[in-house]
């Protein structure tokens, strides 16, 4: 017995899964489950290269995933598609502008929780001084050194969390945008054709 398909079946199968529209649906599935990931497993400071991961699934969105012909009506399968896309599309906006977020008081001012963070930094100085206390009388450029590693991690990290907190509004604000940009383009487009 021959256990391959036969021409006739290939060609029903692959109309059967032409009808439903689902080219580059599990590549932004992936995408998304690789935003995800980053975003979770991101311990510590935002660092450059989540820029570079946020960039990476940007680009493998724009390149590989269409969204269906625009259709009326709010269950389609073009706004279950939208949905879904600019979801992915505004969580990896989100984390590729996270380290500019964490690090930019004027594009990202989180009102009330920046300003604590270097207070934060001032105590763990302290805490490291008192650590350390038996260094004093030996080495002080060691005892500096290990204060100002203290503070710089202390402020990064509260900064990092802080901004973990706020990049959903980000990320939502991001995803409308290109959600109605989406919408808005495609719409025309099927009208003028």
């Amino acid at each position: 017995m021959d256990d391959r398909p036969n021409l006739q079946e290939t060609r029903r199968s692959a109309t059967l899964g032409a009808g439903h529209d689902a080219s580059g649906q599990p590549g932004v599935i992936g995408i998304a489950l690789a935003a995800v990931l980053t975003a979770a497993l991101a311990q510590g400071s935002w660092q450059w290269f989540a820029t570079y991961i946020g960039v990476t699934l940007l680009a493998v969105i724009f390149s590989f995933y269409r969204l269906p012909t625009w259709k009326p009506g709010l269950g389609s399968t073009y706004v279950r598609n939208l949905i879904a896309f600019s979801l992915v599309v505004g969580l990896c906006v989100a984390i590729t502008l996270a380290p500019v977020l964490q690090r930019s008081a004027w594009l990202f001012p989180m009102p009330g929780t920046r300003s604590t963070c270097p207070e934060l930094g001032r105590y763990e100085g302290i805490q490291a001084e008192a650590a350390l206390a038996h260094l004093v009388g030996r080495d002080r450029l060691a005892l500096a050194r290990a204060q100002e590693v203290k503070i710089h991690d202390a402020v990064a990290d509260c900064l990092s969390s802080t901004t973990t907190l706020w990049l959903p509004a980000y990320a939502l604000g991001a995803a409308v945008l290109v959600g109605l940009g989406s919408w808005s383009l495609d719409r025309a487009r099927v009208r003028r054709g």
